[in-house]
Parts: C-alpha cells; structure tokens; sequence
C-alpha cells in the first residue's frame, strides 16, 4: 500500500489490527508516495494507494472519497501564534516552512496571500509533513499542513485555522481495475474505508 507521510502514523496502527482480525496472517506492506504517477498500480509493484486524484492519475484507476481533509497552522506550544487572533497579516509576519515535494518555491498557500497583497517569509523547503512539523516543533517557525492526515504527529502542538479561503480536498483510495473483483481485495478496501470512517479523536 502507497501512501503519504501521514496516513500510516494515524490510522496504520488501527488498520493492522482490524486487518489481524478480517484476515490473520495477512502481512501489510506500507510504501512512501513520492508522487502521484500510476505506474506502480498499472505495473503491479502497488495493490492499493493513498492520496489526493490529480492530473496524474491514470484515467483507468478506480477511486473511492475516504475523508475530507484541510489545510491548518502548526506551531509549537508557547508560540506566539499559540494566543490572540490570526488575521492573514500576522499569519504572513512569521518565518515559514513549506513542504514541496518537487522544491517548488511558492504554493496556493502564498497565491491565496497574494490575492490580499500579502507575502509570507519562506526560510526552508522541505519533502514532508512530517520533516516541517519536526521543525516546528524545535523551532519558532510555521509549518501548514493538512489536519486530519497529521493528526498523531501534531500532538503536544498548537494548530489553527489557516485565516485564509482555502478549498478543502478529498483523500482517496485508488486501486486497478484489475484487482476490483478481488475478495482479498475488496475485504482491504473495506476495512481501510472503516478505519477512516471511525471519529476523528485528534482534533
């Protein structure tokens, strides 16, 4: 199973014992997404993945919504964005983290700010969410990422609401057709569907 940063840390453990339950002696293998290309599911290297459908989906992957997810704002606890109001402009005044798997310099986090003529200060880049809440947490910059992916890995931290008019999006399951008939399968998909399902305990 393909995934990003995020989704085995919060809902791995509940996933390997539902699993232990459905189908004992059934071994889970968890693989880092490090991009969106289908290949690895129409090649077979990957049963099952992970993440938000975009334009490098492969047209013949099937997809299945599992939950909702947002951006938020992550700071450690006692920073100063951890008390008072966060308007956009005070948002911006602090030094940010942004997380870019392709070391792309600007993301809809900075278009939305530019649209209130606003600029956030970026002092690193880096490949995960977890790596920017690491930092976070050691530091007193600013790390955005998404809520419910990262649940377990901002505990302890202060989150917010990002004071801007973000869209929320959809994490997916996606598998190939091939295996969409598949009873071993299909009773994955079923308990990975439950186990993003169950409340939410980490907001």
């Amino acid at each position: 199973m393909r995934s990003s940063v995020g989704f085995v840390e919060n809902f791995g453990a509940a996933l390997i014992a539902r699993v232990a339950e459905e189908a004992p002696g059934v071994r889970l293998c968890f693989v880092q997404k490090t991009n969106k290309e289908s290949a690895p599911m129409r090649d077979g290297d990957v049963d099952l993945e992970t993440g938000v459908v975009g334009k490098a989906t492969g047209p013949e992957v099937r997809t299945q919504g599992l939950f909702r997810d947002r951006f938020i704002g992550v700071v450690r606890a006692g920073h100063p964005l951890s008390e008072g109001e966060i308007s956009p402009a005070r948002f911006a005044s602090g030094k940010h983290i942004l997380v870019s798997r392709h070391r792309q310099e600007r993301g809809p986090i900075d278009v939305a700010l530019r649209l209130l003529d606003l600029e956030r200060d970026i002092v690193t880049v880096v490949g995960g969410f977890a790596t920017a809440l690491a930092l976070a947490r050691a530091s007193d910059l600013i790390a955005s990422v998404p809520e419910r992916h990262t649940g377990n890995l901002r505990q302890g931290m202060h989150s917010f609401p990002l004071p801007l008019p973000l869209p929320d999006f959809t994490v997916s399951l996606l598998w190939h057709p091939r295996l969409h008939a598949d009873a071993a399968h299909r009773c994955l998909r079923g308990c990975i569907r439950d186990i993003c399902a169950a409340p939410d305990e980490t907001r």
